[in-house]
This record gives C-alpha cells, structure tokens and sequence, in this order.
C-alpha cells in the first residue's frame, strides 16, 4: 500500500522538494493532506494534481480564493495553525513532514508527533522552541523524529554506525553562506540581494539569510542537541564552504563517521520519507573525481555572533531559546523588509534577550508567551531605532 503522506508548508521550498521526492517515487506514496499559508495559486495546482482529501490555509480570505481557483472538487479546507494541526493528525496520515518556516510551525508538528505519528522534521525551530515538550511527546508517543535538516539527516544515518552513548561528538558542518571570511565592519555594508545569494543552498528567504548570519547553525546546535540528546560541548560547528560533507560524528575509539553527498534537499527529505529502507536516488549523485579539496575552517564568533547567542541560549535553558528564535524571526523579517542592516541582526536578539531573566518552562503555554514577549521586545527595539535615525 502507498505511504500516506502529510505536508506541513506544502507550497514552501521542503514542500515543493518533497512534492518532487513522491513524484519521483509513485505510486509509492499517497498525499491525503497538504497545509500552506496564503500561497493559494500554488496551493490549487498542488490539489489539483495529488488530490489530497483535506487542506489547511492561513485565513478565510485565503479559503475563498482556493474555493474560486479550484472551482470543482474542493477538498476539506482548515483554518490556521489548529486547522493545521487537524489535518496533520485527521487525514489517516502515516508520515508528515514538518516544512513550515519559524514558530508557526511548533502547534501543528507537536500535534502530529503527540498522535504517534512518523515526523520528518524540517522545521528546526520546532526543536528550538519547544525541544524538551517535543522530546518527551515523542517518548511518550512512540513516535520517531526523522531530521530532514540536511546536517542532521547526516547525523542520523551516521549514527546507524554506533550509539548515542560512544559518541564523543558530533561536528555539524556549515557552508559558511555568502559572507564567509568577511570582517565585521566589511559587514556593515551587506544589502538584501547579497545575503539572499547563498553559494550551494537554494533555500527559502527567511533560512537563507539565516544561513548568512550562522543563526540557521546555531539554531541547529539547539535542534542538535535536542534530536540526540548531547550537550552543547559534545556539538561542534565547522566551516566547510564546499558543502559536500554534510556532518559527521566522532566516536569515542578516534573514528570519524561522515556522510557526504550532493547539496540536494531531495536526499534527506527521500530518506526520511522511505526509512528505515533506502531506495533508489530522486536526486544527482555525486562525483567524487569532480568534488575537488574538501576545506574545513573555524567559524568566526566575532564576525558572525548569532552562532555564539545560539550557545548560550542553549546553555541558558528555560524559555531563551524560544526567546532567541523569535527575535531572530522578527530582526530577519525587519531586514528583508529593508528596516534594518545586516550587522543589526545580532544586535537585536542580543538586546532582546538582556531585556528579561529567563523563565521556567512547564507547558506549550510557557513558550508561547515568550515567543510574544520577545516578538513584542524585537518590534520596540527596532523600532526605536528606526525614530533614531
């Protein structure tokens, strides 16, 4: 039978990917749900073709215009992030991939990893935010987390090779993005169109401009510590600009275990999707004699400082790092926007976090609430800066 498969973020750049993965793959799998925002156009050609039995979309407006472009069969359409959540869980789904961007995503993936359900997560900020509720939700439920974050997804299946507990480290490796060697005053000077330019991923804005800032690496060090249940001083980060070695762990015995391959999303989202089973390649393979050197270099903390907040917010614990991702989220936006300089980023979730002591978590509502005091705190801040100017 085919693989009953939910797409949270359908329209989105893991949506499309993995809409790419199951065409290469049918009749293997059967997509009987797909949840995007207000991306409707793209929405309606994606029902059309896969003919899902329910929908989720960011708004009622959003509904009425899906209903105009379908115009004969409408499948079952939600609303917001709790509509999401029942289509996750409602439409018989088997597997969901969790590809919605930020903290939107954490209401609907927590549901379908509290329902038993197999998560292939690709949402990191659901980890960032609410890792210890995702964790023990997924204990609970028996349900596996299978990382579709190409970092990650290495580690998983490098970890097929030894235990968590022979583990000295794992080395998670970043491309470096646009801006690798520049200083930071060289920085002052980053426009929109430079940052979006990463030089292996195509990625969506939000985690592209994360990847020029190293946050989208510091968030994977919370993400990463989280899925495997290691410490913040047992998770390196280097610099490996040529993108081919996707992470590796150190073992206790000295050995390196790596898994390399090409920089294609397709790969990790096909191996979530058919594990614990591997099956033919829907991306390019790759070309050993064509790689060339492979490099490895330091990640510079002064230049690039969202790496280092990322640490100490995991280090920190309670609601900072939900905290960290919300005011990342609402700086990013605010510099896409064109209101804010690149170097401002940093500054920002710095100032964010000084603003308040941490506070325990117990309960989804815990972090909810952080993630609105922060988002609250980054607006002003940005905004008093802008009257300043």
């Amino acid at each position: 039978m085919a693989r009953r498969i939910v797409i949270l973020g359908s329209t989105g750049s893991i949506g499309r990917s993995t809409l790419e993965v199951v065409r290469r793959h049918a009749p293997a799998f059967d997509i009987v749900g797909l949840v995007a925002g207000r991306q409707v156009e793209r929405l309606a050609e994606q029902v059309r073709e896969f003919q899902p039995s329910a929908v989720s979309v960011a708004d009622e407006a959003s509904a009425r215009e899906l209903r105009r472009l379908l115009s004969g069969r409408v499948p079952e359409i939600r609303l917001g992030s709790q509509g999401a959540a029942e289509v996750a869980v409602g439409t018989g789904a088997e597997v969901v991939v969790a590809g919605i961007v930020g903290a939107a995503g954490l209401i609907p993936t927590l549901a379908a990893v509290s329902a038993g359900l197999v998560v292939a997560l690709a949402n990191k900020e659901a980890l960032v935010v609410a890792g210890e509720l995702m964790v023990k939700a997924a204990r609970d439920a028996g349900a596996p987390l299978l990382p579709v974050d190409s970092e990650h997804n290495a580690i998983h299946q490098c970890l097929r090779a030894g235990q968590v507990s022979e583990v000295r480290r794992l080395v998670l490796t970043a491309s470096g993005g646009p801006f690798r060697g520049w200083s930071r005053a060289r920085l002052e000077s980053v426009t929109r169109e430079q940052a979006l330019n990463h030089p292996t991923w195509k990625m969506g804005p939000k985690i592209t401009i994360d990847s020029a800032t190293l946050m989208n690496k510091g968030l994977e060090v919370i993400e990463a510590s989280w899925l495997f249940q290691l410490p913040p001083s047992a998770i390196d980060v280097v610099v490996h600009p040529q993108s081919v070695m996707h992470s590796m762990v150190e073992f206790r015995d000295g050995s390196y275990i790596a898994q390399m391959g090409t920089a294609d999303m397709r790969h990790p989202i096909q191996y979530a999707l058919t594990w614990p089973a591997r099956w033919e390649a829907a991306s390019s393979r790759l070309d050993l004699l064509g790689v060339g050197p492979l490099t490895f270099e330091a990640p510079d903390l002064e230049a690039f400082p969202c790496l280092r907040l990322a640490y100490a917010a995991l280090r920190e614990g309670g609601d900072t790092p939900a905290r960290l991702n919300a005011a990342n989220e609402v700086a990013v936006a605010r510099f896409l926007a064109g209101q804010l300089s690149f170097v401002e980023i940093p500054r920002v979730i710095e100032q964010t976090l000084a603003a308040e002591s941490t506070r325990p978590v117990s309960e989804l509502a815990d972090l909810l609430d952080a993630d609105r005091r922060a988002r609250h705190t980054a607006q002003f801040l940005i905004d008093r800066e802008i009257s300043t100017r």
